[in-house]
């Protein structure tokens, strides 16, 4: 029986069985029970999140927000889709392995489902298993697994439910659309819960990105004007780098807040903010809209911001710096 293993216990995140569950939580019991404008946590039926996937010391607080906001009373299949940092790849594959462990213990894959993504016919959402070294280069999606485990673990559900693994290529805005419409039908199914794996814009020299609004006197539009800093170059607004980039993270978010997958691959054509899960989370919101489509349920299924970090605070353009999400869609 092949399994994958925790090839970043230890590095990204501690690998001792009895720290890792005490971290999680605490970050866990540090998310309030209830949030304004959401109300009590879980809401009813938020079966899909949005999830950072940097190191623990990083981003493992952030997530939290995210898990916290899961509804999982009904789960039977965790369906965990995050981008490929390490291999090309121009479609979705599913992992091989019948396992995945983590520092807790394993996680069943279904491998009958993950048998007929790939053997399903569709030109434009053509699944492929992905290589075992290639699964374990990966970190997007390892890096949810022990929240997984931990909360399943503590509905008492990791028995019956099996985790469904999907690397997200480089893929367009056609295809993510097609494999949305793939998708949607076990999104459809109140037993599936999604984890979309993603980090915000990655800012600097080193990321090839110092996107800067020199006036924030108002909420930035995908049309606002912007500059590029460099190394030796001042910001010209009153307002600080961070506060830019936070400024592009939540027009991005609230890009998503409205559902609309053709708005956001827009906003992303313009401000090509470098978010690294954008094709995973053009995918799953291709899949809701399928679902408003087939059920005539417009508004159905938007997500909801409930955390916005960054990994530091930018004041000079030699600085660099990743963003952090925590969202929740009720479906």
């Amino acid at each position: 029986m092949t399994t994958r293993v925790a090839t970043h216990a230890n590095s990204w995140y501690t690998g001792n069985p009895t720290t890792l569950p005490q971290q999680l939580d605490t970050w866990l019991g540090a998310v309030p029970k209830s949030i304004e404008g959401v109300g009590e946590l879980p809401p009813k039926s938020a079966r899909v999140i949005i999830a950072p996937h940097a190191g623990y010391s990083y981003s493992g607080p952030a997530a939290a927000w995210a898990y916290a906001s899961l509804d999982i009373s009904k789960v039977k299949r965790v369906f965990i889709l995050g981008p490929s940092h390490h291999i090309y790849l121009d479609h979705c594959a599913v992992s091989g392995c019948q396992y995945y462990s983590t520092p807790l213990g394993n996680l069943t894959v279904d491998t009958s489902l993950c048998s007929t993504l790939v053997n399903s016919d569709g030109a434009d959402a053509k699944f492929t298993y992905m290589t075992k070294a290639a699964d374990e280069d990966e970190h997007s999606l390892e890096m949810h697994l022990p929240y997984v485990y931990h909360l399943l673990s503590r509905a008492n559900k990791l028995s019956e439910t099996k985790i469904v693994p999907i690397m997200v290529g480089a893929i367009n805005s056609r295809k993510e659309r097609a494999y949305g419409k793939a998708l949607a039908q076990y999104l459809a199914d109140e037993e599936n819960v999604f984890v979309v794996s993603s980090d915000f814009c990655h800012w600097g020299t080193r990321f090839t990105y110092t996107h800067y609004y020199p006036t924030l006197t108002e909420t930035p539009t995908a049309d606002t004007p912007s500059v590029s800093l460099t190394s030796r170059s001042r910001p010209t607004g009153p307002h600080r780098i961070h506060e830019s980039i936070e400024a592009l993270d939540r027009l991005g978010m609230s890009t998503i807040e409205t559902g609309s997958h053709e708005e956001f691959v827009e906003y992303l054509r313009k401000t090509h903010n470098t978010i690294c899960g954008r094709h995973p989370i053009g995918v799953v919101m291709s899949a809701i809209e399928t679902l408003e489509l087939e059920g005539g349920e417009e508004g159905k299924g938007r997500f909801k911001l409930v955390r916005y970090e960054q990994s530091s605070k930018v004041t000079e353009p030699s600085d660099s710096s990743v963003s952090y999400v925590s969202a929740f869609a009720v479906i």
